[in-house]
């Protein structure tokens, strides 16, 4: 699959009955994966439990359904634009980033703003992370580049460096792409 990572809003009803889920009750999600991505599913469980199925989910999980609610009080700056800077990353889609976006998730799971559902080996070696977010109910389907320890200072501090906009997505990009030229030739 060409896509190393995307965003799949939570539904709001469910998938297979199209009835609206109540806030704070059990609800079921699915990952599909499809030729273009993934399609997410959000379920009653007892839905998904009858539902006739003739495929088998990347990815499946128990929560809670929480309704969106509007929010006046503001995150504090650093966690927005960490929030922000991921989900634009992520729909630019560029794969010099994705050291980049690994190490964001990871430092939003830490803040407690994503959680990660599951972790998923492909055939390929490589490892798909799918995170959620706690507040609005996005899934997002990482890669895990398997960041070298040595490699790891280097990465944080491009992400400070966009955080802080001392640097732009270009440059970072740049650097990226001359890092991993350097790694394939070792």
């Amino acid at each position: 699959m060409s896509q190393e990572w995307n965003i799949r809003s939570r539904g709001h009803v469910c998938s297979i009955c199209q009835k609206p889920l109540v806030d704070k009750t059990p609800v079921v999600s699915a990952l599909k994966e499809t030729g273009g991505g993934y399609e997410r599913f959000d379920c009653h469980p007892e839905c998904w439990k009858t539902a006739a199925r003739d495929w088998e989910p990347f990815s499946l999980w128990d929560g809670v359904y929480l309704a969106p609610v509007k929010e006046e009080k503001k995150e504090p700056l650093k966690k927005e634009d960490a929030g922000e800077l991921i989900r634009k990353l992520i729909t630019l889609d560029d794969p010099a980033m994705k050291n980049v976006v690994y190490v964001l998730a990871v430092m939003l799971e830490r803040s407690k703003i994503l959680v990660e559902r599951d972790a998923k080996d492909q055939s390929d070696g490589t490892i798909r992370r799918v995170y959620e977010d706690r507040k609005n109910g996005d899934t997002f389907v990482i890669l895990d580049p398997r960041i070298r320890l040595e490699n790891l200072a280097e990465v944080q501090a491009q992400v400070v460096a966009l955080l802080s906009g001392t640097k732009t997505l270009g440059e970072v990009a740049k650097e990226e792409e001359a890092d991993e030229a350097k790694t394939d030739e070792a």
